[in-house]
């Protein structure tokens, strides 16, 4: 399995946040539950679950431009030979194939020159607008910019295999990273054939998305554990014009909407004073070698593989808790396990669209699961903790 730098520390820096900011949040319901005690009025915490209602999901599906193709006629003759097999002998597109469709997503993401504007929506929560580009300037240099279009916005840009983040509040920095890790899973456009051992890929038919014809896929977990994917591409670019995760009840959980596709040489243009001695160095950081735990996980979901694991001490609260990264390349999945701390002898679930986090504690060690996967995975996975002797 190929690890990304930029991808796996961008989720381990989220993981780690939401383990933060949860732990805190139960600090703080631990001293307000003390209080409210006095006056024997106890407020039990329950649950919070963030459903998507018919109205958000309506309008994450509804809401949505007439996609812009616009093609240049060398990047059009690079994309028919991709979608006839000739960059590569060992390449032959079978229109027929699901994954044939998926591998041809990944070499014309790779190989043409293209601007994508795209939707991310989550049902409940504000519409969020990306501009993506990607251009070959020669034949050893590439470049990849992501941009978040709302607010005070965020951007990544890589040259090559030095991936370049600039978010506002905090200092830029470079990392090494063979991509940008943003809302469409690296695996989905660059190794999709490394999810076969984990998902199931299936032809659904041809389709019609904001005008164009598009051939759907489904993307099915093959134990089914994790959540499930619709993918349209465009079939005439075979680029992705639409990706729906839902629930495992066939609630949608999230959709990415491409709204402009601009498939053109000239997009290389945008790079042309973009100067790399400019972008912020790379972090040279020494990485403490990793420490094997006393601990598995007698449950995983098919496929999915341990990558990382540390320690890690936590800012708010000091303590410390043992890290241990899981992943099947389409889902990251992080796992703590620390000294019970004694704010709450039950279980607590806490889901956001399809983020879920997952705590229980039997009196001497707490299990804390974080990912996007279903609950009843997370209470698998933290209920199979087994010791090693």
């Amino acid at each position: 399995m190929v690890i990304r730098a930029a991808s796996f520390s961008a989720f381990c820096v989220r993981s780690l946040l939401l383990f933060c900011c949860f732990f805190w949040s139960l600090s703080v319901f631990s001293q307000n539950t003390q209080d409210n005690t006095q006056d024997n009025t106890p407020s039990p915490k329950k649950p919070i679950t963030a459903q998507a209602d018919d109205g958000a999901q309506q309008q994450a599906t509804s809401d949505i431009q007439q996609t812009e193709i616009v093609h240049s006629e060398t990047q059009r003759a690079v994309a028919r030979s991709i979608a006839q097999g000739l960059l590569k002998d060992s390449y032959v597109f079978d229109p027929m194939s699901a994954a044939s469709w998926l591998q041809r997503l990944s070499r014309q993401t790779a190989s043409l020159n293209y601007e994508v504007s795209f939707v991310l929506n989550i049902p409940g929560e504000d519409a969020q607008p990306y501009l993506w580009r990607h251009a070959k300037i020669d034949d050893n240099t590439q470049v990849e910019q992501l941009s978040l279009l709302n607010g005070p916005g965020f951007e990544n840009i890589r040259i090559n295999d030095v991936v370049s983040v600039f978010q506002p509040g905090y200092p830029p920095y470079s990392m090494y990273g063979s991509a940008i890790d943003g809302p469409i899973p690296y695996a989905l456009l660059h190794e999709p054939i490394q999810l076969e051992n984990s998902y199931q890929f299936l032809l659904v038919g041809r389709n019609r998305i904001s005008g164009r014809s598009a051939q759907q896929i489904r993307i099915i977990s093959k134990d089914k554990t994790r959540y499930g994917y619709h993918v349209w591409l465009d079939e005439e670019t075979g680029m992705l014009l639409k990706l729906n995760m839902h629930g495992l009840d066939g609630s949608l959980l999230q959709q990415i909407q491409v709204t402009q596709l601009r498939i053109d040489d000239a997009v290389a243009d945008v790079f042309s004073q973009l100067q790399q001695d400019n972008l912020p160095r790379v972090s040279n950081i020494n990485n403490p070698p990793q420490r094997k735990h006393e601990w598995k996980l007698v449950f995983l979901p098919i496929g999915m593989k341990a990558i990382k694991q540390d320690i890690h001490q936590l800012a708010i609260t000091g303590q410390v808790a043992e890290y241990s990264l899981f992943s099947d390349g389409l889902v990251n999945v992080s796992v703590y396990i620390q000294a019970a701390t004694g704010v709450f002898q039950e279980d607590v679930n806490l889901s956001n669209g399809a983020n879920t986090i997952h705590s229980r504690t039997d009196g001497k060690i707490q299990v804390t699961v974080v990912g996007d996967i279903p609950l009843v995975t997370a209470q698998r996975m933290a209920k199979s903790i087994e010791v090693i002797n």
